[in-house]
């Protein structure tokens, strides 16, 4: 298959050509703060840095860690599954200390592994009341519960915390239910594409095939808000900011939208919109800065924006899931069966992962460690990493 490498933007914003002579164009002004940026973050973790003799701990490089791992990787032509699974995935991700892994399946079952034993399987859920597959799911901030969606206003929430490894819906264990609609005999009003938790596990975040954004008041059990946002399914959304005030959505209306909770947003006016995609908005991932959010298009972009200054960096051929590991990199899973990563900075591609069999819907790159996990339609569960760290 033949793969573009080439990193540009169709939108008509240049990507700086490394080693390219210094301009004091906006865009530049843009690279020189995300460089800044990502210098200040790009640390690694401090179980990731080595004893120089008669100096202090140094930190190693996490890409020189996984690229290290990656030439070993294709050397052999191998790389290591966490497990064949009997279906579909269509959604992955970490917890965010790096313990727990969770993998959603089209065939109903939920499993969250414990990524620090062995990736053992610490719970096996089994969905209730699917409609065509679970559409995503996801870990309260302390990680005692569990969110899930299908295409129906209804999502589920699950205590991960029982003794119980298999949780069979309303068999073994009581899987909640949290009803977006408020129409307790219609559940097929609308299906939810996004769900997340906000930073203080009080509230969820919803994107529906209705238009919509939803935000769900845990406390009070009830939907507390709906704004009707797009003119199309909005498939994804997610919080900007650790306060919770700002929201970033993105919809096949081809628009990435920015909502601001303090003011309009009650009336459906966004503080913000975005336009450069092409196609429809299939996945947006933030730092939580208020600052700077990806978003990934069914043109096969992925841009970068600054909310601020209206500016965007564009990466091409790209599917699916789109996430930035908070420092230095943007990575993605692709439909011609690979994982590309790309340095932020410079737009550069400085990574082809190759072991699927099929589409990668997800990937998923841990919080300190150099490791990447990617699920695929293949329904292989996939892992790089640096020797030594998990």
């Amino acid at each position: 298959m033949n793969r573009i490498h080439k990193i540009t933007d169709q939108c008509g914003d240049k990507v700086a050509a490394e080693g390219s002579a210094p301009s004091q164009g906006p865009n530049e002004i843009f690279y020189h703060e995300i460089a800044q940026l990502t210098k200040l973050r790009s640390r690694p973790h401090e179980l990731l840095s080595k004893d120089m003799p008669g100096r202090s701990r140094l930190p190693v490089s996490t890409m020189k860690m996984l690229l290290s791992c990656f030439k070993s990787i294709f050397a052999c032509k191998w790389s290591c599954t966490v497990e064949q699974l009997d279906s579909r995935t269509y959604v992955s991700q970490f917890s965010d200390d790096g313990t727990l892994f969770i993998a959603g399946c089209q065939g109903s079952h939920i499993r969250i592994y414990n990524v620090d034993k062995g990736w053992k399987v610490k719970k096996d859920i089994l969905a209730k009341s699917l409609r065509w597959t679970i559409t995503d799911a996801c870990l309260s901030p302390n990680q005692h519960y569990l969110v899930y969606a299908s295409l129906s206003p209804v999502v589920h929430i699950v205590n991960i915390e029982s003794a119980a490894t298999e949780s069979l819906a309303n068999v073994t264990e009581i899987h909640d239910v949290l009803n977006f609609s408020g129409n307790d005999d219609d559940y097929d009003d609308f299906g939810i594409f996004s769900v997340k938790f906000s930073t203080d596990g009080r509230e969820l975040v919803a994107a529906s095939s209705d238009n919509s954004i939803y935000i769900y008041d845990l406390e009070a059990n009830s939907c507390s808000l709906r704004v009707l946002a797009h003119k199309s399914d909005v498939n994804t959304v997610c919080f900007a900011d650790e306060a919770g005030h700002l929201l970033y959505s993105g919809s096949d209306d081809n628009l990435c939208k920015v909502w601001d909770r303090r003011c309009f947003i009650s009336k459906g006016k966004a503080a913000r919109v975005l336009m450069g995609h092409l196609e429809g908005i299939t996945f947006i991932d933030s730092r939580r800065d208020g600052l700077y959010f990806i978003s990934n298009g069914k043109d096969q972009t992925t841009k970068l924006w600054d909310i601020r200054k209206m500016l965007r960096l564009g990466f091409t051929n790209l599917m699916i899931t789109c996430c930035s590991t908070g420092q230095k990199y943007i990575y993605t899973g692709s439909s011609d069966c690979s994982v590309y990563i790309y340095d932020l900075v410079s737009g550069a591609l400085v990574a082809t992962l190759d072991h699927h069999e099929g589409l990668v819907r997800d990937c998923n790159w841990h919080p300190f460690y150099p490791m990447i996990v990617s699920s695929s339609w293949d329904c292989v569960l996939a892992r790089w990493e640096f020797p030594g760290c998990g």
